[in-house]
């Protein structure tokens, strides 16, 4: 099963303060994670600011990945995950630094020894994720949740996976929210600095 291509439309100022298309069509930056095939990012925008600067600048899309937002700002874009696959439940928290490497936060990995999954990650930021199509499994530390189309569900920062225990990729929309933990949360993690 073939998951569609992404289409954007922005829109913009011309010099009157009229509304006008600025962009329109493929995303530019659609990247497979080479270290889990079939995973792949679809940057749709990206925001750097709160409030965010209201102009007709450049794409932020542009460039290298980067798992979470910027700071003070926000992340939108779509990941297609595909089954997992046996081998990658086995083998795969051996490959889990190059994979968050590639998408620029190889701290964001907490997979260990123990883990549920090999997958699991924390970034602090609230993010909204939206099953597009397929069904996902959120994995948490000590739970799972199976989602299906429609889904929503709302991270703040906790540690998680996303589990494909499908026999066809899942496509989400996750919208990222750069954010701040609580000082108690922040003490609890074991990870916590």
């Amino acid at each position: 099963m073939t998951l569609p291509e992404i289409h954007r439309l922005v829109t913009g100022h011309d010099e009157a303060g009229k509304a006008i298309v600025s962009i329109n069509g493929a995303l530019p930056t659609v990247v497979e994670l080479t270290a889990i095939p079939g995973t792949v990012f679809h940057e749709v925008w990206a925001t750097e600011a709160t409030p965010v600067l209201i102009d007709n600048g450049a794409d932020p899309t542009l460039g290298d990945l980067c798992l979470p937002p910027p700071v003070n700002g926000t992340r939108l874009r779509f990941v297609d995950i595909p089954p997992d696959t046996e081998a990658f439940l086995r083998q795969g928290a051996t490959v889990m630094n190059d994979a968050f490497t590639q998408i620029g936060d190889a701290d964001a990995s907490t997979v260990a020894a123990d883990s549920p999954h090999p997958l699991m990650h924390r970034t602090e930021s609230v993010d909204y994720g939206v099953v597009i199509s397929g069904e996902m499994t959120l994995v948490l530390d000590d739970s799972e949740v199976l989602l299906k189309q429609g889904a929503v569900v709302v991270q703040r920062g906790t540690n998680h996976a996303w589990a494909n225990r499908s026999a066809h990729p899942c496509r989400m929309l996750f919208v990222l929210v750069d954010g701040e933990y609580d000082p108690a949360i922040a003490a609890a993690l074991p990870h916590a600095e």
